[in-house]
């Protein structure tokens, strides 16, 4: 995989399927590199809030932001708004207790709630642009609102900057978005599915509580429906949808996921080239059959063996 990781990822018949790799910092960027990460689908950027006592100004944030696009060498950055609270507290931020943080003020509620948060990250983001091709992704949408919120904001702050406005996709987390994925593309840019949470709040079941955890699983059937909806909500309006949570680094899901109409796979750094290798042996046409076949399983366990055998057949 790693002698074969400079090609471009695509399946055994040509069609292009980016990968990406998620990072956490500017130091992930050089291994992701060396795997063949083709950009970043997912950056992280509660990395420069959490863990001490002020939060970081502008300036800060747009050296960083431009110093990792600088890194990448013009391959696609794609910026996710602050997603804290929840499990990510930020003692500068402080939140009153939740009986369920899952459910409370966390990923773009944040910058809602505080406007101040969210116009010094996209000043910061917008002033980082000119080093890249920087895009900005936000977390935790369930509703059209939200988002038509945050593009105002977007396009003041580029106004007063004078600079242009970039590409502003969605992560679809929750149900809601899923079902309402071609509303909401047809005012984004993208959609990029973070399962971990997708999964959590599709199955009820919370991923940080060890009397439940060990029964999710991204392969359930209830969230591959919830990703085909998805996906067809962005084709509906021409925009490409990805996964950036955890399924994009599992080679026993790729060929699944291309197969419901996922166009691009960000995936840990690590396993950027096993995800290439794996997108090379299956063809699409084996991709569509082994997802039609998982959309009509009763459970993960059917999924993960019409997937493992369709793997073994390709060699893998």
């Amino acid at each position: 995989a790693l002698a074969a990781a400079g090609r471009q990822g695509a399946t055994a018949d040509g069609t292009r399927i980016e990968v990406f790799a998620n990072l956490g910092s500017l130091g992930d960027v050089a291994p992701a590199l060396a795997q063949g990460a083709e950009g970043c689908g997912l950056l992280r950027t509660e990395f420069l809030f959490l863990d001490r006592a002020d939060a970081p100004d502008e300036d800060e944030q747009a050296a960083c932001y431009g110093g990792i696009a600088r890194a990448l060498e013009g391959r696609p950055l794609i910026v996710r708004l602050l997603d804290i609270g929840g499990d990510k507290p930020a003692p500068y931020l402080p939140i009153a207790a939740e009986e369920n943080p899952a459910l409370g003020l966390r990923g773009i509620r944040i910058g809602l709630a505080r406007p101040e948060v969210l116009s010094t990250q996209l000043r910061a983001i917008l002033r980082a642009a000119s080093s890249g091709d920087i895009r900005i992704m936000v977390p935790m949408i369930a509703r059209v609102e939200e988002l038509r919120a945050v593009r105002q904001v977007l396009i003041a702050e580029a106004e007063r900057l004078g600079v242009a406005v970039p590409q502003l996709g969605v992560m679809v987390e929750t149900p809601a978005a899923a079902v309402m994925a071609d509303l909401l593309a047809a005012e984004c840019d993208f959609l990029s599915i973070g399962t971990n949470d997708l999964t959590q709040y599709t199955l009820a079941m919370d991923r940080g509580n060890p009397a439940v955890a060990d029964g999710l699983d991204g392969l359930d059937p209830a969230v591959l429906r919830l990703v085909a909806q998805t996906c067809a909500g962005g084709s509906r309006f021409g925009k490409w949808v990805g996964v950036c949570g955890g399924l994009a680094s599992d080679p026993l899901a790729a060929p699944l996921l291309v197969g419901l109409g996922v166009g691009e796979l960000s995936a840990a750094p690590g396993q950027v080239a096993e995800i290439k290798a794996t997108l090379a042996a299956v063809t699409d046409a084996g991709c569509a059959a082994l997802a039609r076949a998982a959309l009509e399983a009763a459970s993960a366990a059917e999924v993960r063996a019409l997937a493992l055998e369709m793997l073994r057949e390709v060699g893998l």
